[in-house]
């Protein structure tokens, strides 16, 4: 039975409330969604309640028994204006819920060079690579209020803005037009230490798919993307929980470092 409106509501406020005081979220203010309609509902209506800029998406992955049941590889959530970060060399103080969670992903961010089509809803992988501008390097910061935010199936990650509270963005790869995800190699070390080491192929379809996957799911949602939007297509090293207090560098190949420090999100409400 889908949620109520007024549990999409609840569960919409109290997100959109802890992210814009800092507040934590101890226990899920509702039901748990029970359909990507639901999660999806409950992140539309959310994204209203925030004044600041829509600036990009990120793409995470679902596997197992979740990509079975709900019939889809991959979630969606926003990136928003105040957490978008261009790298210089020095290293980015990223802020995150001292007391919630949060992750480190080292990952490539596709940016669009054109406008989706506004009444376009199908994609195949070509038209998406053909809105793509470029490919960089880039790091996302996970983190929520809701410390649980992971524990609970995809569809809670879609209700709470799908885990994203930042974005970094490096180099462009070179020669990114060639696809060659096998050849982009990412580390990502954490206080010193090597917690992941991959290839950008490891999910189906590589970060193309990611992009082709994200036009058709926010033009269903009457947000088709735009021209600039920096979309985080998926952790190629894997979803490195950290805290506040870290530092980490991503590595891709071995040539392209970024630096950044997590700090704990300054509050403005009690927990």
């Amino acid at each position: 039975m889908p949620l109520s409106k007024s549990s999409i509501s609840n569960i919409a406020e109290t997100f959109a409330h802890a992210r814009q005081s800092g507040a934590i979220i101890r226990n899920y203010p509702d039901d748990f969604p029970k359909s990507l309609d639901d999660a999806y509902a409950i992140q539309d209506e959310a994204l209203s309640k925030i004044p600041d800029g829509l600036i990009g998406w990120k793409v995470g992955g679902i596997g197992g028994e979740w990509r079975e049941k709900l019939g889809v590889s991959r979630l969606v959530g926003p990136v928003f204006q105040a957490n978008d970060h261009k790298y210089s060399g020095q290293p980015v103080q990223m802020p995150v819920f001292a007391d919630g969670f949060a992750a480190i992903e080292g990952e490539v961010v596709a940016i669009l060079g054109a406008d989706a089509p506004k009444d376009k809803t199908n994609y195949s992988i070509d038209d998406a690579v053909s809105l793509i501008a470029s490919m960089c390097v880039g790091v996302e910061i996970a983190s929520s209020p809701f410390p649980e935010i992971n524990d609970h199936g995809p569809l809670v990650t879609i209700s709470g803005f799908g885990n994203n509270f930042g974005l970094i963005l490096g180099d462009e790869i070179p020669n990114w037009k060639s696809l060659d995800y096998g050849s982009w190699v990412f580390k990502t070390i954490i206080n010193g230490d090597l917690v992941g080491e991959a290839s950008a192929d490891g999910s189906p379809g590589g970060p193309a798919e990611s992009v082709r996957y994200l036009l058709e799911n926010s033009a269903r949602r009457g947000r088709p993307l735009k021209a600039g939007m920096k979309i985080l297509t998926g952790a190629v090293t894997g979803v490195h929980q950290a805290y506040a207090g870290d530092t980490a560098s991503v590595f891709f190949n071995d040539a392209h470092e970024l630096k950044l420090a997590l700090e704990p999100l300054r509050t403005t409400a009690p927990a």
